[in-house]
């Protein structure tokens, strides 16, 4: 199938499954139509008696447009720099040190607490895995993601520091999470005894802070820009906005630093929430307007994709077994990735009641952890049965952090606000 048959394809399933979900199920639209596609994908795969050639078809069609690819080089700029356009940068800012502290010191604890869990509890039903292989999991699965995190702050009301922190920690911790991910893959393919923390080190400075610097260079540019245009054409300004993210996308990649962490900074720069009078208005209303519809139409494409790559997954019952103490690991883990910075800096600042229950039941896991592990296929050294219940894992615990934690954290939301109100 060709590339515009496939985003035609997609394009139209969204339309439909949207249809369907406002209609009947009334759900918040990502998790609808996420439903709705692994309920076609349950259907494809059940009925592969009857429907061979559907099957057969849908699952050629799977492979042959690589998640992980399709997501990196295409959705996640876009979605990413849409997301941060909305970012209040007054409340970011008063945010910085509880954000920051989640995104590093958070993933590293959630990373490595996760492992030693799953090391302990997978061999009590027949899945023992080598620590290095249970750190991959840690390391993928354990930053939350921005665009499932930014998708449930729409449908949520909470106050804006509260908001700030959750979704600040989403964009920024990616950029740590795939360096640990990075460094403990290289690791298991090249052995702990070839390993230098220096390169690792190295290599967190160039993803990190290039990816950051590359974002404010090609964001300020982007705002002179705009600021000399003046709201005069829209077109003009839409264009600017758009070249800045396929331009950032390519030199990001082309100097290997973190893309994702520019399109963020990028959006920082533009974004129109928090800013003084001279820069609040840079950006006309169709600019924003713009990058809803894409916000929106990549969340809808996005989320029918998770939903599909169960038809590609290669499963036994008993990694579902597994998957259920990589659920209970994750959950407990981001409990004490987030407790413990947030107790230590509750020594010198307050924070409102059932912050930590918050920030650790809205920690969303999406199609990032899944994307990461599927490109484990492409690592040919991995034995396959170990990718195999690692994949299962990610994804049994995407669809979990989807479906209940997210259609259930609007109630914890109710309790926070209501816990304020009467402070």
């Amino acid at each position: 199938m060709e590339v515009l048959d496939f985003i035609t394809l997609l394009v139209i399933m969204a339309a439909v499954f949207t249809l369907i979900n406002v209609k009947w199920l009334k759900l918040p639209s990502t998790i609808g139509l996420m439903l709705l596609a692994l309920g076609l994908s349950v259907f494809i795969i059940l009925g592969e008696w009857v429907f061979r050639t559907l099957n057969e078809l849908a699952t050629n069609l799977m492979t042959e447009y690589d998640f992980s690819d399709v997501l990196f080089q295409v959705m996640l700029s876009f979605l990413l720099f849409a997301g941060a356009l909305e970012l209040d940068l007054r409340k970011l800012g008063e945010e910085k040190w509880p954000i920051f502290a989640l995104a590093t010191i958070g993933v590293v604890i959630s990373t490595f607490f996760t492992a030693t869990a799953i090391y302990y509890l997978l061999p009590l039903v027949g899945l023992p895995l080598d620590y290095i292989y249970c750190l991959i999991f840690g390391a993928l699965i354990s930053p939350t993601d921005p665009i499932s995190v930014l998708a449930m702050m729409k449908k949520t009301s909470v106050s804006k520091n509260l908001e700030s922190q959750i979704a600040g920690e989403s964009l920024f911790n990616d950029g740590v999470g795939v360096v640990v991910f990075l460094t403990i893959l290289s690791i298991a393919m090249n052995g702990v005894e070839n390993f230098e923390p220096l390169h690792a080190l190295q290599l967190f400075g160039v993803e990190v802070i290039g990816g950051m610097a590359l974002g404010a260079a090609i964001g300020s540019f982007g705002l002179y820009l705009l600021k000399i245009i003046d709201n005069e054409h829209t077109e003009i300004e839409v264009l600017v906005t758009l070249s800045m993210v396929l331009g950032g996308a390519s030199i990001a990649e082309m100097l290997h630093v973190s893309g994702p962490l520019a399109m963020v900074v990028m959006g920082l720069f533009v974004g129109r929430k928090g800013r003084n009078k001279e820069l609040e208005n840079v950006a006309g209303d169709y600019v924003y307007k713009f990058w809803h519809l894409m916000d929106e139409a990549m969340n809808a494409i996005l989320f029918i994709l998770i939903g599909l790559q169960v038809i590609v997954i290669h499963y036994e019952v008993d990694y579902f077994y597994g998957a259920a103490f990589a659920i209970l690991s994750v959950l407990l883990s981001r409990f004490l990735g987030v407790g413990l910075p947030i107790s230590v800096m509750r020594l010198k600042r307050k924070f409102p009641p059932y912050t930590i229950r918050i920030l650790t039941w809205s920690g969303l896991r999406g199609g990032i952890s899944v994307a990461l592990a599927l490109s484990l296929y492409e690592t040919t050294t991995f034995n396959t049965r170990i990718v195999d219940v690692i994949i299962t894992m990610t994804y049994c615990t995407v669809l979990f952090s989807i479906l209940v934690q997210g259609l259930t954290v609007g109630k914890l939301f109710e309790k926070f606000n209501a816990a304020n109100d009467h402070s």
